[in-house]
């Protein structure tokens, strides 16, 4: 359209048919920035800079970019009307999923390869019309909500300059990044110097680890072993390659710590040497020799635990934080495909079953006077499809998912995500958990290729959220990119073709190779032979860089030309970047120059344990108390008022918009109930369609409680994930968890950070906590993550930089091996009859809760575990469940009693009795008030059916425990009455009430 190498077809749905993204932009505007857009049309631009004659043109246009039932094209700009254009593109250098793919078909339909300069670039415009908009109104919709100043590119025409541009294709830019690929010399003749460096390069080098670096260049023998290599002072790629293995979030120098922990209370001081070893990697492995089922734990990508004679099953859970606070979309789509690759690597490779999400961010409908970089709801837009794009475009399941809104998560919101997989117990008569590389085999990089996005992900993510954070760690992930790779590489696996595998995330080929490495003792990387999205990179952005969908393989010289040709096969690049050697060296060359050359074990010479000090004030001694209240005097409009609360009201608008029937394994939904419209305790699935067995997944989120002590936030947070997972038949006997800690700024300073000594003691008290409950509970650490520094600074009315801090926050996962499906159980109640039980005790435990948000008090009492008390009722419960004396169970969660049991109802349709007088109560913190009884959030408990045939039984079962019938399912279809502890009717509700005020506040996002 602009000349012979450059031409554009336009497509766009036919004008009879609604145009959804058009009209999801124009509520958008009108939510947003009430801004009224009359009409508006969403036109799709594939351009192509390729020599393509006008009848290969023609063909692509309408054999691969054209629905003729649904869609209009043109070879020239698409006659429509509008009074301003925006026209929203990538940025040159930017992964373009789309563009690649239809490269792809192009070049599978007219039998031709690309050539090295040609490409294939996708861009949307949106043609909009309304008498009132103004340029400045247009620009905003482009700024924040089309487009993202990271990776897009945007530009706005009046109808006027649009005719007078004779179409967009002569503005969207070709990728030109020449230069050629350069190795510095860095002098690091002082600490200061090094410091430097670090600062302008956002090494994020802790001032502990630097003369160290130094030291280590310094040494007689290694200088004069560099020499022979041909370096002297360290170059830029090994600077690099250091900061990335010794960033906190690679090699998790905070928890490895040493922690001076003083009880404010007694002024005593202990010190705690290695968080990781002493809470989580000691129990581990204690109850690793326990339990039987558990595989492999503590080294890998994943943890592994059995599932059936020949399975096994994979977890990891992380969090993608930084990169979504920067660009949403971006970030939480290379968050679940990047957690996808960790089973991917585990062992030596397992197919994906199962994701799940967890969102935290600030209030939706924020209109404060802090700033920050992306709205909490765009934001949480973005994630949502993000999470969304990467689990069902890489054909995987999501089957449980949960949302929660705090203002501390303005300054950086938390995006958890988690992946399971299975790989047979043994392949090609090995365990698949064993894995090594080993001398002579060769270094093959299979997948995507490297590009600038994703540089300085690792380090950007251990340091607090600010302007200076490079927004060039965000990555775009290309869920179809891996997808191909996924199938590419089991079928790799199968034939026997490697020994070793393991995924390119943080850090890139410097982390993936730099650790697979260790094992051999030594390598030899060719950075000129990697693979590269387009020119321009230098020799330690190559090295580093964390762009997605890439695996690291070692295969062995006689099984890569099978391995080749598997690889090509199935549409994979795979590339030999260099081989495993024994020789104790990082050896990096480029076109046979050295550019780094260190030992393997640099990283163990002598760096320093990180020191933090830490300060723990009991509650009390924080002036926290138990507020005085006045006994509810409408309990309806306040059950009605709970129901509707953000971090309790329907987020059915979010779990829609994820498949989680891919696969056809799916058992217990993510939304269950009579509606299919009321979260389910848990998910579980049938990874093995040929079995009956299932696997069970269940996640809790209780950062609140941290208001108060994170130690009872921790256990309160371990309980409800057991708790659920139970609910749905899961037992104690095979239960592994998954710890993602996500953390405040701990390390103290005066004005930075003057509460940091208390948020450190806050994360002892936790790490305490989870060796706790996990000993008690029998709960290995499959896996885990820890994400620190969940502060960002925002901009105040005047200009000015306010730090805002996050909770301390911790998902915790539970999974485990369900025997018979046909057993497992929901929430809804089934048959009107059936009696009300409730299990474990209620106590006036309100501190933190919900409740208490909604009266704008924290109070003290915050929930406590009764570990050996709850076992045996889970034990019990686990037993009826077993035998089929349930008809349905739930675990009582934030809300309480009433908020609980005015989700069963709406679960089962059908009217809903509960006696406050009957409920098992706990005197410990006085005796329950009728608010307590109704909203308390006290662990332990769940509201179980049980039909009337089955009383005995089940009362039996649970003699001499907490355990109570309190009311009955009715065939008032319409009734939730609660009976206060007068015997008087307390509330009454209509079921339609109830589901109305719950469904309302993100009722329109449905």
């Amino acid at each position: 359209m602009v000349d012979k190498m450059r031409s554009c077809i336009e497509i766009a749905l036919s004008p009879q048919l609604m145009d959804a993204e058009a009209q999801g932009l124009i509520k958008k505007a009108r939510d947003y920035f009430d801004i009224g857009i009359e009409a508006g049309r969403c036109i799709h631009l594939v351009t192509m800079e390729a020599d393509l004659s006008p009848d290969d043109l023609a063909l692509v246009k309408d054999e691969i970019f054209t629905n003729p039932v649904i869609q209009v094209s043109s070879l020239s700009p698409l006659d429509v009307d509008f009074d301003w254009c925006i026209w929203v593109g990538f940025r040159p250098g930017v992964r373009d999923n789309a563009g690649s793919t239809a490269m792809e078909a192009i070049s599978d339909l007219l039998k031709r390869e690309f050539l090295p300069d040609e490409g294939i670039y996708t861009s949307k415009r949106y043609c909009l019309t309304g008498k009132n908009l103004s340029k400045n109104d247009v620009e905003k919709i482009a700024d924040e909500l089309l487009a993202n100043a990271i990776i897009q590119q945007w530009k706005v025409f009046s109808r006027s300059e649009w005719d007078a541009s004779k179409g967009v294709g002569a503005i969207i830019p070709k990728v030109l990044l020449n230069h050629e690929p350069k190795c510095d010399v860095m002098d690091i003749d002082s600490n200061e110097a090094l410091q430097a460096i670090s600062d302008a390069r956002n090494l994020a080098l802790n001032s502990r680890d630097i003369p160290v670096i130094r030291d280590y260049f310094l040494d007689p023998d290694v200088v004069a072993s560099r020499k022979k290599a041909g370096l002297s002072q360290p170059t830029d790629v090994e600077l690099e390659y250091i900061s990335q293995a010794r960033s906190d979030h690679c090699n998790h120098n905070t928890f490895q710590g040493l922690f001076r922990y003083t009880d404010g209370a007694t002024n005593e001081t202990v010190e705690e040497v290695n968080l990781f070893k002493t809470y989580i990697k000691e129990p581990t492995l204690a109850l690793k020799d326990e339990k039987n089922w558990v595989v492999s734990v503590l080294w890998d990508n994943a943890g592994v635990g059995k599932f059936d004679d020949t399975n096994n099953y994979v977890i990891t859970g992380e969090t993608h934080n930084s990169p979504s606070n920067m660009e949403a979309y971006g970030g939480a789509i290379t968050g679940i495909v990047g957690v996808y690759r960790d089973p991917m690597g585990t062992g030596l490779g397992s197919r994906l079953i199962m994701g799940s999400y967890g969102f935290c961010v600030g209030d939706m409908n924020y209109d404060g006077p802090l700033k920050a970089p992306l709205h909490p709801r765009r934001l949480l837009d973005g994630v949502i499809e993000g999470v969304k794009d990467g689990g069902n475009k890489s054909g995987v399941p999501t089957t449980f998912g949960q949302t929660l809104f705090n203002q501390g998560y303005m300054g950086k919101s938390l995006v958890f995500v988690t992946a399971l997989g299975i790989m047979p117990s043994m392949v090609d008569g090995k365990p698949s958990h064993e894995k090594t590389t080993v001398p002579g085999e060769l270094i093959v990089m299979s997948g995507g290729r490297v590009g600038k996005d994703g540089i300085h992900g690792v380090t950007a993510s251990s340091e607090v959220l600010s302007e200076n954070t490079p927004a060039g760690h965000v990555q775009i992930g290309d869920p179809y990119t891996q997808k191909k790779m996924h199938d590419f590489l089991l079928a790799a696996r199968d034939e026997g073709l490697y020994g070793f595998i393991t995924d390119n995330g943080g850090g890139g080929l410097s982390s993936s190779v730099g650790e697979s490495a260790m094992l051999s003792n030594g390598c030899e990387v060719w950075l000129d032979k990697v693979p590269l999205k387009y020119d321009g990179l230098d020799m330690w952005e190559i090295w580093i860089s964390e762009s997605q969908e890439r695996m690291t393989i070692a295969v062995k010289p006689e099984n890569i030309d099978r391995f080749m040709a598997l690889s090509k096969e199935h549409e994979v690049e795979s590339t030999v970047i260099g081989e495993y050697t024994d020789s104790g060296k990082l050896h990096i060359k480029y076109n046979d120059h050295t550019c780094a050359y260190v030992d393997m074990d640099l990283l163990d010479k002598g760096f320093p344990q990180w020191e933090f000090d830490a300060l723990w004030m009991p509650p009390a001694l924080r002036g926290l108390t138990e507020p005085v209240l006045s006994p509810p005097k409408d309990v309806n409009a306040l059950i009605l008022s709970m129901m509707a609360r953000p971090n309790i009201c329907s987020k059915e608008w979010i779990a829609r918009q994820y498949d989680h029937e891919v696969q056809g394994g799916s058992v217990i939904k993510p939304l269950v109930g009579m509606k299919h419209n009321i979260p389910s305790d848990a998910s579980v699935i049938r990874p093995v369609l040929t079995s009956m067995k299932g696997l069970a997944f269940s996640q809790a989120l209780l950062p609140w409680y941290s208001k108060i002590d994170a130690y009872h936030m921790m256990t309160a947070t371990i309980d409800e994930a057991v708790r659920r997972l139970i609910a749905v038949g899961g037992t104690l006997s095979h239960m592994g968890g998954v710890d993602n800690f996500c953390w405040p700024d701990i390390q103290f300073h005066p004005v930075k950070n003057p509460d940091g000594k208390f948020k450190a003691a806050q994360l002892v008290r936790a790490c305490r906590a989870l060796k706790d409950a996990c000993m008690a509970y029998g709960i290995p650490l499959l896996s885990g993550k820890d994400s620190m520094y969940v502060d960002g600074y925002l901009t105040g009315e005047f200009g000015e930089a306010i730090k805002v801090s996050a909770l301390e926050t911790v998902q915790f996962s539970a999974t485990g091996v369900v025997d018979d499906v046909t057993k497992c159980m929901t929430l809804a109640p089934k048959v009107s009859g059936d009696l009300v039980y409730v299990l474990g005790t209620t106590a006036n435990e309100m501190g933190a809760s919900e409740y208490y948000e909604l009266l704008d008090q924290t109070g003290l009492n915050v929930p406590q575990v009764n570990f050996d008390q709850f076992k045996v009722v889970y034990r019990a419960l686990e037993k009826a469940i077993t035998n089929g004396l349930t008809a349905s169970a739930h675990a009582v969660a934030r809300g309480g009693l009433a908020t609980h049991g005015a989700l069963v109802a709406l679960g089962g349709g059908m009217g809903f009795e509960l006696d406050l007088t009957r409920v098992p109560v706990d005197e410990k913190n006085g005796m329950p008030g009728m608010d307590a009884l109704l909203f308390s959030e006290s662990a332990g408990r769940f509201i179980v059916t049980v039909a009337p045939e089955n009383q005995s039984t089940f009362e039996k079962m649970f003699k001499g425990m907490a355990c109570a019938m309190v009311g009955r399912v009715t065939d008032e279809h319409s009734c939730f009455v609660i009976k206060g502890t007068d015997g008087k009717v307390l509330s009454d509700l209509s079921l339609d009430a109830l589901e109305a005020a719950w469904a309302a506040p993100f009722g329109d996002m449905i």
